[in-house]
């Protein structure tokens, strides 16, 4: 499968689109005030201890204080335990080196951990933990242990960290593992110098650009080409190309078209997109799509959809297109955490796992790590996707005013009953000459016509006039009873 990737850059923000066969299927946005902080490395200090939680919160300089569990503090272990408790581990006010490892989603402050990885392009150093790792997307036992054995040939007697083996790796040979090796060793022993002297809270090392990690993260050997918009940035990343992945440098292009490089690929109109509900199937059929702090549901309908043989033939292939539609919105979206997908019910058990087995296959190009169960007992599958940034509508978007993100609002009517029992609240607490309601244009339309005869009884069980005022500022929720 070809690919493409695609650079746009403004002083902004950065966005990058990777297309495969003509497809767009992912979608990454970096804006320049609201870097993510997944893989920065901080000098903290140590917030509250938490026995009861085995957690702990460490300042690193944010808004929020992060998050530490014990389970992520690197320590030598007995079966994958820790040893110790958390209180006897830290300590208030203790300085100590974190890496971010998720960042701050909605309420929740960043989550931390003190094994520190530093990711190269073909290998991740892990200077705190002895082993030698594997990408479990390396799947053939011959290719692992060759490559584990051209890396330990590198690595001289009692040397102190380990790595683990990158995707990338797979046909690297011992000089691309050198030079990884050599930058990955001089970032480390910089960040312990600037470890040593600095205070707390202090950014020790912050990761790549966006447009940085393209090079290092997204470029495969079937990437054919990374067309870049902006000559500045182009020529930048030539040097970074030239210092660190050199095998890149002749895929790199500049972009000077007159037409902007996400127009002529259709690259806005697959944003727009993965930002609706709805989802548009070739068929005719269609998923929804809700997105919630506590998980993701997906669910997927024939629409109008009719198959050539019967009602069966219908829902299955309707599934077999749905399972390839949402493996790429995941992608897209960058939805993670736990993912309910409703596919139409399916009596047959053998269709059941074709479609599993199709879904597998179309998460199977997904750089994100996943777990995906099988169909439940109510026709359910379930799967969780690591979240470690904010999904592609949380950068881009934010709660709808008027309805706080609940996705509707309440009608003109309910608002309406809503004030009339304020102004008989108001009126048995206080005296007043007459009562005014600010409200919004529906609201005293209604007040005006169809309830007109439920104002007139209220003011007249009070025994106060009551007057009405358009505010065109107001929404249909929000309204005011003045005190005349």
């Amino acid at each position: 499968m070809s690919e493409e990737v695609l650079v746009n850059v403004t002083p902004q923000e950065t966005r990058v689109a990777v297309i495969a066969n003509g497809v767009v299927q992912e979608l990454h946005v970096e804006r320049t005030g609201n870097r993510g902080l997944v893989g920065n490395i901080y000098m903290g200090r140590v917030g509250r201890v938490l026995p009861g939680m085995q957690s702990a919160f460490v300042d690193i300089g944010l808004e929020r204080a992060a998050f530490l569990h014990v389970a992520d503090i690197w320590e030598e272990r007995v079966n994958g335990e820790a040893t110790r408790p958390i209180e006897r581990i830290l300590s208030e006010g203790q300085p100590l080196v974190v890496q971010v490892v998720k960042d701050p989603i909605g309420s929740k402050g960043a989550r931390l951990s003190t094994q520190i990885s530093i990711a190269g392009r073909l290998l991740v150093h892990l200077p705190r933990d002895p082993r030698i790792g594997v990408s479990q997307r390396i799947e053939d036992e011959t290719d692992r242990k060759s490559l584990k054995e051209k890396l330990e040939r590198l690595l001289a007697p009692g040397e102190k960290g380990g790595y683990i083996i990158r995707t990338m790796a797979e046909s690297a040979g011992e000089e691309d593992f050198a030079n990884d090796i050599q930058y990955l060793k001089r970032l480390w022993q910089d960040l312990q110098v600037r470890a040593a002297t600095a205070g707390a809270p202090t950014l020790l090392y912050q990761d790549l650009s966006l447009a940085q990690r393209v090079l290092r993260d997204f470029v495969t050997d079937e990437t054919d080409r990374v067309s870049i918009d902006s000559r500045e940035n182009f020529v930048k990343l030539q040097d970074f190309g030239r210092d660190y992945v050199p095998k890149v440098l002749d895929r790199l292009e500049h972009y000077a078209g007159e037409r902007p490089l996400f127009d002529l690929y259709g690259v806005e109109e697959e944003i727009d997109k993965a930002l609706a509900r709805r989802v548009d199937l070739k068929s005719g059929g269609y998923l929804i799509i809700d997105q919630t702090e506590a998980l993701t549901t997906v669910d997927v309908n024939t629409g109008g959809f009719v198959g050539v043989r019967n009602f069966d033939d219908t829902i299955f292939k309707t599934n077999l297109e749905a399972a390839q539609a949402i493996a790429r919105q995941l992608r897209l979206r960058n939805l993670g955490g736990i993912i309910i997908i409703d596919f139409i019910d399916m009596t047959g058990e053998e269709h059941r796992a074709a479609v599993l087995a199709e879904f597998n296959k179309a998460l199977a190009r997904d750089r994100t790590k996943m777990t995906v169960n099988g169909f439940t007992a109510l026709g359910l599958v379930e799967m969780t996707r690591k979240r470690t940034r904010e999904s592609l509508a949380h950068v881009l978007c934010e709660p709808c005013p008027t309805c706080s993100g609940r996705g509707e609002v309440k009608t003109a009517r309910t608002v309406c009953y809503e004030i009339l029992r304020e102004i008989l609240r108001e009126a048995r607490q206080f005296s007043a000459k007459e009562y005014r309601i600010l409200a919004a244009q529906a609201v005293i339309d209604l007040f005006l016509e169809e309830e007109s005869q439920s104002l007139a009884m209220l003011s007249d069980f009070i025994g106060k006039p009551v007057s009405m005022q358009v505010e065109s500022t107001y929404m249909q929720e929000q309204f005011d009873v003045i005190l005349i």
